[in-house]
């Protein structure tokens, strides 16, 4: 075999496989639950919904962002009305909204629970907190949460991000708080046992007049019928 043949081959093999990198290259794929940010030359030029699609080969290239629920958590701490410093874990569940997420990726990038997410539920923790004892902290949990939450949805849907729901998780106070907490409870436990205690005398002692008025009643009734002639 001559030389000049065996160059047409390798070039015939050549010519193949760059066709067919080139057909294999113009398709994609986008699963369910995401969304496809196509980049021509590095910018956003579209967005595509699942399924099968075509691009063009060496020119554009495929970022795929998820718009299922996905879940953030945070650690944050912040003052109470009190001027108490809690610290808590905030849990939120939340997705991109579909016909946003290229303007998420073309605004902020797909690091957007650190530059976005974080911050705002730290802002929207402290400036809630802010209203409410550390006492009521604990007791009115739930109005805190939707407090809190109704801050997320306001703050984030501009992003493009939809809150799904926020949890609270435990509140962590100083060691003095959470000890003056303890003497009031049992201050509280101690007050409550002296009133329950009074209330049982007082029943006591009620029962015990009710019981000699009974018997003095008894007691005149049987002199009224024993009379003089009985005697």
């Amino acid at each position: 075999m001559d030389i000049q043949k065996i160059m047409r081959i390798i070039g015939f093999g050549l010519a193949v496989f760059v066709l067919l990198s080139f057909f294999m290259g113009s398709y994609f794929v986008i699963n369910a639950g995401e969304r496809g940010i196509v980049l021509r030359f590095g910018a956003v030029n579209r967005v595509v919904p699942e399924g099968i699609h075509f691009k063009m080969p060496f020119m554009e290239e495929i970022v795929k962002m998820s718009v299922r629920v996905q879940k953030n958590t945070t650690k944050t701490e912040a003052a109470s009305r009190d001027l108490q410093v809690v610290h808590t874990t905030m849990v939120l569940n939340y997705s991109l909204q579909a016909d946003k997420v290229g303007e998420v990726y073309k605004n902020i990038g797909l690091n957007y629970s650190e530059k976005i997410i974080d911050p705002v539920i730290q802002e929207s923790f402290k400036a809630a907190s802010a209203r409410y004892t550390a006492e009521e902290l604990i007791s009115k949990r739930e109005a805190l949460k939707t407090e809190v939450r109704n801050f997320l949805k306001e703050r984030l849907a501009p992003f493009g991000i939809s809150v799904v729901e926020l949890s609270i998780t435990d509140f962590e106070f100083s060691q003095e708080f959470n000890r003056a907490i303890e003497s009031k409870q049992t201050a509280e436990q101690l007050a409550l046992k002296a009133r329950r205690d009074l209330d049982r005398i007082k029943v006591e002692a009620q029962q015990k007049i009710t019981a000699a008025q009974a018997e003095a009643e008894a007691l005149r009734l049987q002199r009224q019928v024993i009379s003089p002639e009985l005697i």
